[in-house]
């Protein structure tokens, strides 16, 4: 989908962008796939903020989506493409032969009318079949993973996303993450063809600090422009670098760049190579 820019009127459309709907269907979303999103705003259960800037934002109900897939061997028939507030991929209503309905996030390549299936044996290798790792060809490029059988997708669900599938060996398949790691998986695990929707949204400029908030994003402050009862970086007259050997957060902790993984992890033994270094 393309991202569509508008005529430079006020401050705020200057350097906004909006990703184009075009493609789209004009519909409300399922009532019986939707559900109530509580608004938390970063506080846990005693009431205390753990997560800063969460506040705010636009009214909007959850979709409910189907990522274990577990529907087998019935073909879904694509009934519309539709817009989720919640995520910047897009999503899919499928409808059924049985008569149940459902919503996936949609792939690239996914239209109105497509029909597709979930299967645990080899089906045709089209975007939005959905079948294990094992049954698909080594090279493809997949999407919405399942990190163990039956668990449902963990891998590779944000928009643009896109995992491949390098090797199977034993009883684990090689895959290629876009971080450039690569990790072993069960081969039993579920996985969907092609690749996830809306690969421009990381381009979107939302061009006013507005936009921010309507996603329930609050305004932080640098620690810079603190006192030093506050941050570690505040205090100092005008224009100060933090003076610190290395960045930390507003608790003392090292922050941007220190690795944060738990260095016992069970799941350490299932990745061969790391990700790149971020630069």
């Amino acid at each position: 989908m393309a991202i569509k820019l508008y005529r430079p009127l006020t401050p705020g459309r200057r350097h906004a962008s909006v990703i184009s709907s075009k493609d789209l269907t004009k519909v409300k979303p399922a009532k019986r796939l939707t559900m109530a999103r509580k608004r938390i705003s970063g506080r846990n259960n005693s009431g205390k903020i753990t997560v800063r800037h969460r506040g705010g934002g636009a009214k909007r109900r959850l979709r409910l989506i189907d990522w274990r897939g577990d529907k087998f061997d019935i073909v879904a028939r694509g009934k519309t493409l539709e817009y989720d507030p919640n995520r910047q991929a897009n999503i899919a209503l499928l409808h059924y032969l049985d008569g149940d309905k459902r919503y996936i996030v949609a792939p690239i390549g996914l239209r109105v009318g497509d029909e597709i299936i979930s299967s645990r044996q080899r089906v045709e290798i089209k975007a939005g079949n959905r079948m294990p790792l094992d049954q698909l060809p080594e090279g493809v490029v997949i999407c919405s993973v399942e990190l163990e059988p039956g668990k449902g997708s963990l891998l590779a669900r944000s928009a643009g996303a896109w995992v491949q599938l390098m090797n199977i060996e034993g009883k684990y398949a090689q895959l290629r993450l876009p971080s450039g790691e690569v990790r072993l998986v069960p081969r039993q695990s579920l996985a969907m063809v092609g690749q996830i929707s809306n690969p421009d949204a990381r381009h979107v400029r939302l061009g006013k600090a507005g936009r921010m908030r309507h996603y329930g994003v609050r305004p932080s402050v640098r620690g810079k422009a603190m006192n030093p009862v506050d941050h570690p970086h505040g205090g100092g007259e005008g224009h100060n670098p933090i003076g610190l050997k290395h960045p930390k957060t507003p608790w003392g902790k090292p922050a941007l760049g220190v690795k944060t993984r738990r260095q016992n992890r069970s799941s350490n033994k299932f990745i061969i190579q790391r990700r790149k270094k971020q630069r």
